[in-house]
């Protein structure tokens, strides 16, 4: 992907500093950095970046207001990727920023251990797609729900889609699975129609999908 333009906000200056400076090394351009939630809406409102990245517990409560301030740039700047970091799996924070749109990414602290695959979800969320952590669609699966609307799906389709949630292109579902790109093509369109989502652009149906798959079982 081309330079991107982010601004990052994290109370932790080491996670920080070494978070700009991967960026840095990686041909991005870190234009702000915080260490509160009132201090990324300001420099997203002044920068206007690609992309930012911020923890959800913030100074000075440590509890949601980095979250808050994603709420706050989605809704000024929806054209602004977020991809907002945690240390535990919080499914219904992580239901809120699904359900808020494109260019929305989910990731556990822990993860960010593969640099190549971290890089990757940055440029993804940037480009308007969706990436949730593996670690999170897990703990959503295995919660039971009485009605199952997923019950439709095969069993191959419920594994295209459990990929899908995880942010993976239809490349990367058929390098996973091991079929062909044009086979998780088919797959992809039959689960849409069997979801019934109603009609709108691929990306967004791709997210409404997700977003259904999350909440099921």
């Amino acid at each position: 992907m081309a330079e991107m333009r982010v601004v990052l906000a994290e109370d932790d200056v080491l996670l920080r500093e070494g978070l700009a400076s991967l960026l840095d090394r990686s041909g991005h351009v870190v234009v702000g950095q915080a260490g509160d939630a009132t201090g990324l809406v300001d420099l997203a409102r002044r920068h206007r970046p690609d992309l930012v990245i911020v923890d959800i517990r913030m100074p000075p409560t440590h509890t949601t207001e980095g979250l808050a301030a994603a709420h706050v740039i989605r809704k000024e700047l929806p054209e602004v990727g977020i991809l907002v970091l945690s240390a535990h799996a919080d499914v219904e924070h992580a239901m809120e920023l699904l359900a808020s749109g494109r260019g929305i990414g989910y990731l556990l602290k822990s993860r960010v251990v593969d640099v190549a695959e971290f890089l990757d979800t940055l440029e993804r969320v940037a480009r308007g797609g969706s990436v949730v952590d593996p670690a999170l669609v897990r703990e959503l699966v295995s919660v039971r729900r009485r009605i199952d609307p997923l019950a439709a799906l095969s069993a191959r389709e419920r594994e295209v889609l459990a990929l899908m949630a995880e942010g993976r292109s239809n490349a990367g579902i058929a390098r996973r699975l091991w079929i062909t790109e044009g086979t998780v093509e088919k797959h992809v369109r039959s689960l849409l129609a069997k979801l019934s989502l109603p009609e709108a652009e691929e990306d967004h149906r791709r997210v409404l999908a997700v977003i259904t798959f999350l909440e099921a079982q």
